[in-house]
């Protein structure tokens, strides 16, 4: 008697356990899907786009809400492709206080990035060890300017040529516009960045 009675506690205690096993693992999957949604839904316009890393993978911008960026298109035959020493330094010094660095290469201008994304993705980090995120080389002007460029260049202006670069405040919103020959490295440059970590 006593046996059987432990045996059936056993098995209901078992299917209770496993209940609840399922049920935390249903209320978390339901979670990361809300959390997903507000976060995208919190997101400013410009930064709740879709695009692609270097390696093709979607990539919400919105995953980068509340750190401060700073935008650049790139080419790997440009009188300014030495700046990609720069970024890195940049990305090096602020990345763990909130900096973001996000490159976008463009062929835009004088056909100075040929590469298709292999070949860029192995310049940059062979030549210049860059570790901040690449992306899919984009149309930065013209009729197939890339949506995120698109908004980007609403507020502050066109892309004038490569390494254009843009400071986007922990507001998700664009605050500065720096001309492609300004450093990274510039005091101009880094005095934005540090104010808006600071805010």
């Amino acid at each position: 008697m006593n046996t059987k009675f432990w045996q059936k506690l056993k098995i209901k205690l078992a299917l209770i356990n496993t209940l609840l096993i399922f049920s935390a693992f249903m209320n978390d999957s339901i979670d990361a899907k809300t959390q997903d949604k507000f976060q995208s839904q919190s997101c400013s316009n410009l930064l709740n786009t879709d695009v692609n890393d270097i390696d093709g993978k979607p990539v919400n911008l919105c995953k980068y809400k509340g750190k401060v960026l700073l935008i650049v298109n790139t080419a790997s035959k440009c009188g300014f492709t030495g700046q990609y020493k720069d970024l890195e330094i940049l990305y090096e010094k602020y990345k763990d206080k909130g900096l973001e660095i996000l490159a976008f290469p463009s062929n835009d201008f004088a056909s100075q990035e040929p590469g298709n994304e292999e070949q860029i993705k192995k310049f940059c980090t062979l030549s210049y060890k860059t570790t901040f995120p690449l992306f899919t080389k984009v149309h930065v002007k013209g009729k197939e300017q890339n949506e995120f460029y698109q908004k980007l260049t609403k507020s502050k202006g066109d892309v004038t040529w490569n390494f254009q670069k843009y400071i986007i405040g922990k507001n998700g919103e664009v605050i500065k516009k720096f001309a492609p020959w300004v450093s990274p490295t510039s005091k101009s440059v880094e005095e934005t960045i540090r104010a808006e970590l600071m805010k």
